[in-house]
């Protein structure tokens, strides 16, 4: 019957949490005024979950690009379970990339490398759905031994016609931004909450607002976009 019951469940999780999608954001903050094309995966499995997503910016008024892409990101993780009443999974994930930042010059995003625990509870029917995670973090030749905790919702609302997701992340790296040999801030935070309208099953429109502090420049900001989705 516990069988039964997790498999139900797990077979509601991956009905409730839509697989694969494609969204295109016009994000018109200050000095932005640019397309972000965003492919996003989360897939459940009988021996954990696979997410990754991709971002890329195609210009913008801070990089001077008006012909191209300014900035390409990925993530990727992978979260493991081997029992049906397992309530924290292992993890691990990596992120980086590489941006412009104007006058012809590109700077990477460091090569990340976290490791830790995730926990999700959910509703009975699913609506609901919340993920904390706890993580070692390494980000190459900068933080041999930092942090990062996350947070992922997704609220299904009005029948499904309204979504409200997102995450927020907390992390520990030491930013220069006045280049002058110090950190200027030791910790940075971004979180992005969306909502979107589900007019049908595959198609939704909706926005999504960046809000971060000491994450671009050593400041609190708030940047939001207009966006569509198509899900697979």
């Amino acid at each position: 019957m516990k069988k039964l019951i997790f498999t139900v469940a797990f077979i509601g999780l991956i009905v409730a949490v839509k697989a694969q999608n494609l969204q295109l954001h016009y994000d018109f903050g200050e000095g932005r005024k640019m397309l972000t094309s965003t492919v996003e995966m989360f897939r459940p499995d009988k021996y954990g979950s696979t997410f990754f997503f991709v971002d890329m910016d195609y210009g913008s008024e801070q990089s001077g690009i008006d012909n191209g892409i300014s900035l390409g990101y990925w993530e990727i993780a992978r979260a493991f379970k081997w029992s049906e009443t397992q309530k924290f999974m292992p993890r691990v994930e990596y992120n980086g990339g590489t941006m412009s930042v104007g006058g012809g010059v590109w700077i990477p995003i460091e090569n990340c490398w976290l490791a830790g625990v995730e926990r999700t509870w959910a509703s009975a029917d699913f609506s609901k759905i919340l993920t904390l995670q706890a993580n070692y973090k390494h980000i190459k030749d900068k933080e041999d031994a930092a942090f990062q905790l996350t947070a992922v919702w997704t609220v299904q609302m009005a029948q499904g016609k309204l979504t409200f997701t997102g995450f927020a992340d907390f992390w520990k790296e030491g930013m220069d931004w006045t280049f002058n040999g110090e950190a200027d801030t030791d910790f940075r935070f971004l979180t992005e909450p969306q909502l979107w309208y589900n007019p049908c099953k595959n198609f939704s429109f909706g926005t999504e607002i960046e809000l971060s502090n000491n994450f671009v420049g050593d400041e609190f900001a708030v940047k939001p976009t207009l966006a569509v989705k198509y899900t697979f």
